[in-house]
Parts: structure tokens; C-alpha cells; sequence
């Protein structure tokens, strides 16, 4: 899901400012708007595709990025056992392929058991040569997720999943964080739940059965780890500095901030990777751009694509309406925003405990105005629930309709007055004062003021937004927000209702970051633990759509609209085929035509 700046690092926190001024940082299904997609001609080998960046990857190392543009950099150097096919079709592009391992093993044990058998010729391209991608470079790479210096920010996924990984965890963080005893506790210490059975094969045992438990193993994070990398801290200058590759690209030069570039891997060997046709010979990648001179450098053509900065809404606008074949949009499966509303505040005498009044906010809510200030339908859409498009458990419901989505003043007041408030009620509401984000709240406020609820904009810089407000504890406890607008998008796609419920709305007795006031539903909990283990896709939707609807009935939160990621690139990018987990074009299958 990417982070707001120097907010906690999660990949699927997303600001509202980058579906704005910069707006591609999401995964999720395509709606394609124009035709830029399609090749033209043959495919072409040799030149070097050129990126425009604001700012740099949040991480070269695979087990701690969580970063959504970063995935392009991963895909480009580094393989996973599973993975996903880039494509313009929606279906496709979220259907787990085979990367590394030869096929999708079935589950045995009961839904427990995975066994993977590595493919012969994927290599790294080791110090000394090319060398075999085995199975103990899988172990190693999960038992490098919890080490003491830098833990990966998804390592909960898989510790809460993998048979004997608490313990592992538990033993590793007692190890002094230094690159020599970090890499005996890793040599030496077992995780029962990953093994090598030989050097092609390796098992995953899990606590109980996952159906998206393949959907994870296409995250960064369950990359195999070469050797090298326990001579180094993850990802420290040294680790950089020594980087081994196992995708078609390895890194010719990087200048941190300022610019990278990306050099063939020879050690790389098309014929075992269906997945990165890898046409060009090099990728280079300038950072320090704003957005707007980047989208002037894609018009010129001086670069191809970009990297974490996007289209404003206007210029979206006005290449969907000239149907520019360069030009497209992406499902993102997010949500963003939607409002957070907190229960735990004493405003007003502690009216949002009162669920009548959460539900005159869902009614008060202008959702369609908000969707026309972040650019209009083509490039968002309103929501109604906690899952976005392209996210099992998605689905079209409203429990609270008002006409054409613009809120319904009247019947939200009634509801304030039937629960004791029939002047109305004043929230605060705190939102981050930079690019579009000032008009959304002042969209939202306008709304809101129609049924008698006066809001208190209070901005705040991007940097503070989550650590003085949204998770800071006792600020949410005494009444420092009422309301707060938030964007989330799932770490991966297809199966990924998990990676939306779980860290948003349990509750297990130790308060979770993003689970603002620690809000709790058990028959909701029940659903969703039948749900992921549930193999039958169809029966999972089923209960994750029950889930949602639990949620919704709640009323603990207002999703307002489902962006989507707008896509540009020069007329010189043939084959721009978006990739699910970053949800730009794949750099590994452009090519280049002049």
C-alpha cells in the first residue's frame, strides 16, 4: 500500500496529494484510458529508458522496501518465486505466475504445506560469477526479515503465518545488531516453517491454512537472499555498494538522491524468466524533479516514464479528453480518502461514541464533489466500503445512499437530532496543507456545514500529519481530531483483503498503529480468519464482502473514493504494460522507439 513523507513506513499509507500533483503510486487492476499501451511494430532491443524521479527508492534491499515506486527498481534486479505477468488487462495483471519457481505448487497438509521447486539457470550474478539460485537462498531470505539493526515493515505478514517464526523472531531480536553475529544466528538458527529439503526444493509449513498466502510471496520481502548480503547491514552503503542481482538489471551507478542507473545483468538468462522480456540495455533514473517538469520532459520526450510523481488533475483531464494514446489510468485498489472517525474523542460530549451520529457524518458526506475535485470519474471513483476495486471482498453495496452520491443534509440532521444534537455538532479535522489536500477539506467542510456539522480545519505539514495527530495516542484520545481523512492501499493485489482488515480494524489487546482507536469487531474477526482460509476464491469474496459490510455497519469509518493511478509516458515507450505491485509501466518490458 506507499507512504506519506516521513510518515510511518508503510507502503500503503498514500497521500491524498499523490492521486493530485502526483498521482501513480498505487497497485491494482487497469482501466486504460487511451491506447499508449499497444506496441507498435516489433519489439526492439538497445537504448536506455530514462526515468524522472522527485525523490529516491525508500530501499535497494528487497526485505525492507514497502515503497510502491520501488517496486519497479525490484522488479527490474530481483526475482521472487512468484511474481505477475505486466499487462494492460486487468485480469491478467493480477494473476500470480510462476517467477523463480518452475510451477504453483497445490497446498498439501491440509491447506498447510507449500513445495516449491526452484527452476535450473536463475542466477546471481555473484562476485566470483554466475552462481545458481538455490533453496537456501529462499530460507535466507525470511530468516533476514527480523533481524535486530532493520526489521522488514511487512515482516508481520509471514511471522503471524510461518511455523516457528515467533521463535526465530524472538531468539534474533537478543543478537547484537552487527553484521558477524547477525549472519551466525542466521547460519545457525532454524525457522521449522521455511526448509531447504535440497538445493532445489523448499518448503513453507504453515500455523494454518492461507489462501493468499501465494499472493504474498510476490512481495519484495519473500525475495531469496545470496550470501553476500549477511557480510552487511540491510541495506547500509556497504550492502549498495556490493549489490548482487538476480533479475535481468544489476546496478551500473547510484548516486543517492541524485540518479541511478541500471546496466544489463549477465548473469541473468532470458530463458528462465517468462515474465521481463528486459528489451533495453540500461534504465536511468534522475531524481530532484518536481512533478511538473516531469510531466514537461515525458510532452518533450527527454524522459519516458515517471516514478513517484504524477499528473495533476487538469492535465489528466484534458489528455483523457483529447485521448492522448499515451495516457491511461489504473485501478489502485485503494481507498483514498476516506475518514477517519474517532470514536475515543470527548468533543461535543463525546458524541462520536454515538453511532447514530457517525452515521449523520455518512449521510453528510459529499463524495461527489470530492471525486470531481481530485479530477473528475476518469480518474476516480466513489466508494462505498473498506476494500477498493481489484481487492477480493470488493463489491458494490451502499449502506448509506444519498441521491447521486452528494449527500443528504436533510436526513443527517435528523439523525443528529433524534441523537440529542439538534444544533448540530462542531469536529475538528486536521488535514495535510499541501497540493490538492486544502481543497478536499475545504470540499468535505462545505458538505459537512449543509447538515449542521461545522468542521475546524486545522493544516499541518505532511511531516507531522501522522505522528501529531492520526497515531499519536493520547492526542487522539484527548479530542485532538474528530474526524481525519487517510488513503490505504493493500501490499499486494488480488487476495489481499488481509493486508486492508488486518492492520486496520483488530484489535488484540496491544494497540496497532494504523488502527486508530483500537476499534474491534469479533463477529467480523470470525469472518475474516474463515476467509483466508479459504482456497476457494469465489467462497472468500463471499466473506470478506461480509466483512465489509459488518464494518460499514459500524460506521467507524466514511470511504469517499477510489482512485485511480494516472499514467504518462513519451511516444518513444512502446509495450507500457503496468505492473500490479507498483502500478506504473514495467521498465522490463518497454522498449524503445525513436
Amino acid at each position: 500500500m506507499a507512504p506519506h513523507p516521513r510518515a510511518p513506513k508503510k507502503r500503503f499509507l498514500v497521500p491524498l496529494s499523490l492521486f493530485a500533483a502526483s498521482a501513480v503510486l498505487l497497485s491494482g487492476c487497469a482501466i486504460d484510458s487511451g491506447n499508449g499501451s499497444a506496441p507498435s511494430g516489433e519489439a526492439q532491443t538497445g537504448g536506455t529508458l530514462k526515468i524522472g524521479s522527485n525523490g529516491d527508492n525508500d530501499h535497494l534491499d528487497p526485505a525492507l522496501t514497502s515503497y510502491v515506486p520501488t517496486q519497479n527498481f525490484i522488479r527490474a534486479t530481483s526475482r521472487q518465486l512468484l511474481s505477475y505477468e505486466a499487462s494492460t488487462d486487468e485480469n491478467t495483471r493480477i494473476q500470480v505466475k510462476a517467477d523463480l519457481a518452475e510451477e504453483i505448487p497445490e497446498a498439501t497438509n491440509n491447506g498447510k504445506t507449500y513445495t516449491f521447486t526452484l527452476k535450473e539457470g536463475a542466477n546471481w550474478d555473484a562476485p566470483d560469477g554466475a552462481r545458481q539460485i538455490v533453496a537456501e537462498d529462499v530460507v535466507r531470505g525470511f530468516k533476514r526479515l527480523c533481524n535486530p539493526y532493520r526489521s522488514s515493515p511487512l515482516l508481520g505478514y509471514f511471522q503471524s503465518l510461518l511455523t516457528g517464526m515467533d521463535e526465530y523472531c524472538e531468539g534474533f531480536a537478543k543478537i547484537d545488531p552487527k553484521p558477524e553475529p547477525m549472519a551466525k544466528y542466521i547460519n545457525s538458527a532454524q525457522i521449522p516453517g521455511v526448509r531447504a529439503l535440497d538445493k532445489r526444493t523448499v518448503e513453507f509449513t504453515l500455523k494454518e491454512p492461507a489462501g493468499d498466502f501465494i499472493y504474498m510471496l510476490t512481495l519484495a520481502t519473500a525475495s531469496p537472499a545470496p550470501e553476500e548480503v549477511l557480510d552487511y547491514l540491510p541495506d547500509s552503503p556497504e550492502y549498495r555498494e556490493n549489490f548482487v542481482a538476480s533479475g535481468p538489471y544489476t546496478i551500473g551507478e547510484y548516486t543517492a538522491d541524485k540518479s541511478l542507473k541500471l546496466v544489463r545483468n549477465e548473469a541473468w538468462k532470458a530463458e528462465t524468466d517468462p515474465l521481463r522480456p528486459a528489451y533495453v540495455d540500461s534504465i536511468e533514473m534522475t531524481m530532484g524533479l518536481s512533478a511538473d517538469a516531469v510531466t514537461q520532459q515525458l510532452q518533450a520526450g527527454t524522459l519516458d516514464m515517471s516514478f513517484d510523481t504524477g499528473l495533476a488533475p487538469s492535465v489528466a483531464a484534458q489528455l483523457a479528453a483529447a485521448k492522448d494514446p499515451n495516457f491511461s489510468t489504473v485501478d489502485a485498489g485503494s481507498v483514498n480518502p476516506f475518514l477517519w472517525i474517532n470514536v475515543t474523542s470527548p468533543s461535543n460530549d463525546g458524541a462520536l461514541a454515538d453511532k447514530k451520529v457517525r452515521e449523520a457524518i455518512q449521510y453528510a458526506t459529499d463524495k461527489a464533489s470530492v471525486v470531481q475535485t481530485l479530477g473528475g470519474e476518469a480518474v476516480a471513483k466513489v466508494q462505498n466500503g473498506i476494500f477498493g476495486p481489484g481487492v477480493l471482498g470488493y463489491h458494490d453495496f451502499d449502506l448509506y445512499p444519498t441521491p447521486d452520491h452528494k449527500g443528504d443534509p436533510a436526513k443527517a440532521k435528523a439523525l443528529l437530532a433524534e441523537a440529542g444534537y439538534p444544533d448540530g455538532i462542531t469536529l475538528k479535522m486536521p488535514y495535510r496543507n499541501k497540493d490538492i489536500e486544502p481543497q478536499i477539506a475545504q470540499t468535505l467542510q462545505a458538505g459537512f456545514e449543509k447538515a449542521g456539522i461545522k468542521i475546524e480545519l486545522i493544516p499541518v505539514s505532511p511531516t507531522d500529519y501522522y505522528t501529531e495527530f492520526l497515531v499519536n495516542r493520547e492526542g487522539t484520545k484527548s479530542g485532538k481530531w474528530d474526524i481525519a481523512p487517510m488513503g490505504w492501499s493493500p501490499d499486494w493485489q488480488g487476495g489481499a483483503a488481509r493486508s486492508v482488515f488486518q492492520p486496520l480494524f483488530t484489535y488484540n489487546g496491544t494497540e496497532s498503529t494504523y488502527n486508530l482507536t483500537n476499534y474491534d469487531n469479533k463477529e467480523a474477526d470470525k469472518l475474516a480468519a474463515q476467509a483466508v482460509q479459504e482456497p476457494d476464491p469465489a467462497k472468500a469474496q463471499e466473506l470478506w464482502a461480509q466483512v465489509d459490510e459488518l464494518i460499514m455497519g459500524d460506521s467507524i469509518i466514511v470511504p469517499i473514493a477510489a482512485p485511480t493511478s494516472r499514467l504518462y509516458h513519451s511516444k518513444r515507450v512502446q509495450n507500457f504494460q503496468p505492473y500490479a505491485l507498483s502500478t506504473q509501466g514495467d521498465w522490463t518490458n518497454a522498449w524503445i522507439q525513436d
